[in-house]
C-alpha cells in the first residue's frame, strides 16, 4: 500500500503556483444520510482526510451545503497537521441552501453568495478560496448578477479562481462574458457521459473538469459484463476501471472520488496506477450513454 499515490495520476496545473494531483476527494460522503447532519464518526471523517494526504491527494472538492457545514470542519480538521498545507488546494461551491436531508434549493442572490464564502473561508480556515464553484445558477437571478458577486469577491482577493457546477455549454459562455472561468463540475462519468460536449469546451477553453458522482457505474456492471470483464483483464474492480477511464478521457480531467472508508479511498488511488489501452478505452466508451 506504500506504493500507491495520487501523483501517478499526472498533473493539472491552474497557474503558475496552482497545480494538483487529477486524482482528488470529495467530501459529500462525510455528512449524515441525504447530505444533512453530522457524520456519524467524525473522528473516522478526520482520519480518512488525513490518510487522503497520506495518499498523494492534494486537491480536495466540498461545499458549504454538505451538512451545511459539517464536511468543511472534518476537511479543515484533517488538513490542519498536513506537513504540506500549503500545496494542499481546495475547491469550494456556494450557491446551494438547504432545508433536510435530500433537499436542495439553489439561491444565487448576490448578498447571499458572498455571505457563504465569508463563512466558509471561517469555516476552513483560509483567507482566500483556491476554486470557488457556484454550485448551481439560480434562474432568479442573472448569470450577470451571480458570476458578478464572484468576480467582486476574486477582485477582492478572497477566491483565486472561479468555476460553475452542472452547467452547459451556453450558459458557461454567458458566464464568461463576466469573469473567467477556470473550471466546471458536472455529473459525468463511464455509465453516463451525455455532457461529453461541457468536457470538449472545457478543454478546448483551458478549464479543468471535475466530474461529480465519478464512480456511477450503473448498469454496466455485472459477472460477465464486458466492463467486468476489462476490469478482470487488468486485474481491477469496475470501479477503478471508471476512474481510470476518466483519467485517459482528458487531462483536464480530475476525478473527485468520496469515501468515508479508509480501505475504500486505497481502492480509489490505486486507479490512478492503471493505464488503460486505447481499444479499451473506446469500447468502455461505448458502453455508456453519451450525446456523441
Amino acid at each position: 500500500m506504500s506504493q500507491i499515490n495520487a501523483s501517478a495520476s499526472g498533473t493539472y496545473a491552474f497557474d503558475d503556483q496552482f497545480k494538483v494531483n487529477r486524482l482528488g476527494y470529495g467530501t459529500m460522503q462525510l455528512t449524515g444520510e441525504g447530505t444533512w447532519g453530522p457524520y456519524d464518526d467524525p473522528n473516522n471523517a478526520v482520519s480518512v482526510i488525513k490518510k487522503a494526504v497520506d495518499l498523494g491527494i492534494n486537491f480536495f472538492d466540498t461545499a458549504d451545503s454538505y451538512g451545511p457545514w459539517f464536511a468543511d470542519r472534518y476537511l479543515a480538521e484533517g488538513l490542519k497537521s498536513a506537513s504540506n498545507r500549503d500545496e494542499i488546494f481546495i475547491s469550494d461551491k456556494v450557491g446551494q441552501t438547504r432545508q433536510g436531508s435530500g433537499v436542495w434549493t439553489p439561491h444565487g442572490e448576490p448578498n447571499y453568495l458572498r455571505q457563504q464564502v465569508e463563512v466558509s473561508l471561517m469555516t476552513l480556515g483560509i483567507d482566500h478560496e483556491d476554486l470557488l464553484f457556484l454550485h448551481r445558477i439560480d434562474s432568479h437571478f442573472s448569470v450577470a448578477e451571480q458570476v458578478g458577486e464572484l468576480k467582486k469577491l476574486q477582485d477582492e482577493g478572497k477566491i483565486k479562481h472561479i468555476g460553475l457546477s452542472q452547467v452547459t455549454v451556453g450558459q458557461i459562455k454567458e458566464a464568461q462574458k463576466y469573469a473567467k472561468i477556470d473550471a466546471v463540475e458536472n455529473l459525468y462519468n463511464v455509465s453516463d457521459h451525455r455532457d461529453d460536449d461541457v468536457l470538449d469546451y472545457a478543454e478546448s477553453q483551458h478549464m479543468a473538469f471535475v466530474p461529480w458522482f465519478p464512480l456511477n457505474t450503473g448498469k454496466l456492471t455485472g459477472a460477465n459484463s464486458p466492463l467486468a470483464k476489462i476490469a478482470d483483464k487488468y486485474k481491477a474492480s469496475p470501479a477503478q476501471i471508471a476512474l481510470a477511464w476518466l483519467l485517459k478521457r482528458s487531462g483536464n480531467v480530475l476525478p473527485i472520488p468520496g469515501t468515508s472508508s479508509v480501505a475504500h479511498l486505497e481502492d480509489n488511488v490505486t486507479a490512478a496506477s492503471i493505464k488503460l489501452s486505447d481499444d479499451d478505452f473506446k469500447a468502455i466508451t461505448n458502453l455508456g450513454v453519451s450525446n456523441r
